[in-house]
C-alpha cells in the first residue's frame, strides 16, 4: 500500500478481519505498526524475527515474539517436559554458518539506494531507523573506523577477564538505543535511565570488591557512545574506579567470568543462561522464568543474593524454545 499507517485497518478489513492498529509494532516491532485482535482474527499470522538462539536460527512465531510471545512462562510446565534422546539429537544437530555480514552490508547498501531513489512513489513509508542514504553511509564509515580502534585499544582486555577479573564483576550488555524491546517491554524511556538505575544501585549494593562492566551493542558501534555518560556518572558516583566500559570485547569471555548479568530483556541473557551465569531481567523476557532468572529479587537484592542458574530446566527450557520457535538458518545465506 501507498497510503498512511492508519488506513492500514482497511487493507486487513478487505481479508474480512476485525485488528486493531495503533503506533507501536505488534511483534514485528521494528516496522512501527500494531496489528492485534483475538487469536481466531490472527490464526494465520506468524512473525518472522532474529533467532532468540543465536547464531545460526532465525525465530518464526506465531502470534508475536518477545514480549508477545505465547511461550509458556510457568516453571511447572518445563519441569514436566520430556524430552528422548532422538528428539535431544534432533535439538543438537545443527548446521552452523559462516559470518553473513559482507552479504548483509551488500544488500542493505543496495536496499537504502534504491528505497531512496523511489521514496517520492512511498511518501509516507516509515523506516525504523534513519532513511537519510548520507547519514547512513558515514555512520558505515564510523562503524569501519571505530571496530579496528576498538581492536587496538581493546587489545588484552578478554585476557584481563577470563584472569585477573574472572569472577570479580557484574556484566551489563547494553541493548541498542532505539531497541522497542525497550519502549514496549520494559518501564524505562531510554537506554541512559536503565544505565542509571543499574549504575546507583551498584554503588550502593554492590560488594565494594567488584567490577561493572558495560558492553555496547555492535549496531550502536556507529551510533551512538555511551561512554562519558557512563564515566560521568561513574565519578558522581564514586565508582569510577570499579566501572569498565567495552565495545568489542568477545562476549562468550565476558558472559563465562562474570558473577552475574543485568539485562533489560535482550537474547543476550539467554546466552547468560547458557553459560549458567546468574541473569536479572529489569524488563519482561521470554526467559524471566523461576529456576532460570533471579525472578523476585530487585536489582537492589541482585548483587548479593543472586539466584543460580538451574541447568537441567535451562535445557528443557532451551530445547523447547529451539523445536517450537527456532528455524535451522540465515536472513542473509
Amino acid at each position: 500500500t501507498k497510503g498512511k499507517i492508519e488506513n492500514l485497518k482497511e487493507v486487513f478489513q478487505e481479508y474480512d478481519r476485525d485488528i486493531e492498529i495503533d503506533e507501536y509494532g505488534f511483534t514485528s516491532y521494528k516496522y512501527g505498526f500494531n496489528i492485534y485482535g483475538d487469536s481466531e482474527d490472527v490464526e494465520s499470522l506468524f512473525v518472522f524475527e532474529e533467532g532468540y538462539i543465536r547464531p545460526n536460527f532465525i525465530t518464526l512465531e506465531k502470534y508475536g515474539v518477545n514480549g508477545y510471545s505465547p511461550q509458556p512462562k510457568e516453571r511447572t510446565f518445563y519441569d514436566n517436559l520430556i524430552f528422548d534422546d532422538n528428539l535431544i539429537e534432533e535439538i543438537e544437530s545443527i548446521v552452523k554458518f559462516k559470518s553473513t555480514f559482507i552479504k548483509l552490508a551488500r544488500e542493505a547498501i543496495i536496499y537504502y539506494w534504491v528505497a531512496n531513489l523511489f521514496y517520492h512513489k512511498y511518501p509516507y513509508y516509515v523506516h525504523h531507523r534513519n532513511f537519510s542514504l548520507m547519514d547512513e553511509f558515514k555512520t558505515g564509515c564510523k562503524n569501519v573506523f571505530r571496530k579496528y580502534k576498538y581492536k587496538f585499544t581493546e587489545r588484552g582486555l578478554n585476557n584481563r577477564f577470563k584472569n585477573e577479573l574472572s569472577k570479580k564483576y557484574y556484566f551489563v550488555p547494553l541493548q541498542t538505543h532505539g531497541d522497542f524491546q525497550i519502549k514496549t517491554h520494559s518501564k524505562y524511556k531510554n537506554i541512559e535511565a536503565f544505565i542509571k538505575e543499574v549504575m546507583e544501585s551498584f554503588s550502593k549494593n554492590a560488594p565494594k570488591e567488584t567490577f561493572l562492566v558495560f558492553k555496547h551493542h555492535p549496531v550502536d558501534r556507529g551510533r551512538r557512545n555511551h561512554a562519558n555518560y557512563i564515566k560521568n556518572l561513574a565519578y558522581i558516583l564514586g565508582i569510577k574506579h570499579r566501572v569498565i566500559v567495552t565495545w568489542d570485547v568477545h562476549l562468550p569471555t565476558l558472559l563465562k567470568n562474570a558473577i552475574g548479568t543485568v539485562v533489560i530483556n535482550s537474547t543476550v541473557g539467554i546466552s547468560s543462561l547458557y553459560h549458567e551465569t546468574p541473569t536479572i531481567c529489569l524488563g519482561d523476557a521470554i526467559y524471566d522464568i523461576e529456576g532460570l532468572t533471579s525472578l523476585g529479587l530487585t536489582i537492589d537484592e541482585f548483587w548479593s543474593e543472586y539466584k543460580e542458574v538451574d541447568t537441567e530446566l535451562f535445557k528443557k527450557f532451551r530445547g523447547y524454545l529451539i523445536k517450537t520457535t527456532q528455524i535451522n538458518s540465515n536472513f542473509y545465506l
